[in-house]
């Protein structure tokens, strides 16, 4: 394990905390669509302070954690992308107006962060506590990349998620956005407003994704701090890249397959890193540069792979990939999608 300086873990929290605050007061205090060239800035931004950081770490705490770092953040970044798709499919399905979707998103990834940052408390007290959290989590990698292939056709049933379904019968929805607000009264009668049921979808989706997510980054780093640090920079930057890449998200056709790849093989290295430290030494494990090799060279491969098809089948579009999400009976997505 990294020794981690408690001056260096307080001045990374207060330095997520501050750029999402200032994140809130951009996104909230001028409700506007975003057009291209702030999407652009701003994700370029956020890319480049999760870089500096990386190098921080590099240089504060060493080479090794500066691996760990950059090996997880590029982790996480990848598997946001595919909670982008899901992203886009909640804003369509809730028709949310442009001027509204970044304060909708800026609270659900508030409540993603929070949630991620109790499933790290809970991942780090498990591996401290049973020798096999490593295989545990090795096989839900293994099993969640077998599923993302195999549902890599199908769209999620966003709007029938549990929490959604529980927000509605507890207040009235009105069918008003009352100016971005989450909750209004309409008729003497406090209502919900679609875009607080938009908050829990994201907020929910997240929280499943992270089932995924944080046993991955688990499998290049077991360093709490740098699963924290990775998961919260990869985070900050989503509301920005949402709209950087929103309508370039079709376009990638062979994402499903290759997260599921990654996942699968950091199963694998999970698997190994068990073995190798309770049953025989002498079964090798892939070390963490290795792996961001490997991790890089497979998204690569993806996105050129991607756009070649796209470029040859132009009617071919990608899918989102939450399989933990109730799912449409292909008769009720064909009925929807024709009328």
């Amino acid at each position: 394990m990294v020794e981690i300086p408690a001056w260096f873990w307080t001045a990374t929290i207060v330095l997520v905390i501050g750029l999402f605050v200032f994140d809130l007061v951009v996104a909230v205090r001028r409700p506007h669509a975003v057009h291209l060239g702030e999407a652009t800035f701003w994700s370029v931004f956020y890319i480049a302070v999760a870089i500096l950081f990386g190098f921080a770490t590099w240089w504060q705490l060493g080479t090794t954690a500066g691996t760990e770092y950059f090996a997880g953040w590029i982790v996480e970044k990848s598997l946001s992308v595919d909670n982008l798709f899901v992203f886009v499919i909640i804003m369509a399905r809730f028709s949310v107006p442009a001027e509204f979707q970044q304060k909708a998103l800026l609270f659900g990834i508030a409540a993603a962060l929070v949630l991620r940052t109790i499933f790290i408390a809970v991942g780090a007290a498990a591996i401290q506590l049973f020798s096999f959290t490593f295989l545990i989590f090795g096989l839900i990698l293994i099993w969640t990349a077998v599923q993302l292939v195999r549902h890599r056709n199908e769209e999620p049933d966003v709007e029938d998620n549990f929490l959604v379904r529980r927000a509605r019968k507890i207040m009235p929805v009105s069918n008003d956005f009352h100016g971005g607000k989450m909750l209004a009264h309409e008729n003497g009668q406090r209502v919900m407003t679609p875009l607080l049921l938009v908050f829990i979808a994201i907020g929910s989706t997240d929280l499943l994704f992270a089932l995924d997510s944080i046993p991955a980054v688990y499998g290049v780093t077991h360093e709490p701090f740098l699963v924290f640090a990775a998961n919260a920079f990869a985070l900050l930057g989503l509301r920005a890249l949402y709209f950087l890449i929103e309508g370039l998200l079709e376009r990638l056709v062979y994402l499903s397959i290759g997260l599921s790849v990654i996942l699968a093989f950091i199963g694998v290295k999970l698997i190994l890193l068990f073995l190798h430290e309770d049953v025989n030494k002498a079964i090798p494990e892939i070390p963490t540069p290795l792996s961001l090799v490997v991790i890089l060279l497979i998204l690569v491969v993806t996105t050129v792979a991607s756009i070649v098809r796209v470029r040859a089948h132009p009617e071919e579009k990608a899918k989102a990939h939450s399989i933990r999400m109730r799912r449409k009976p292909k008769k009720e997505e064909e009925e929807r999608r024709s009328s």
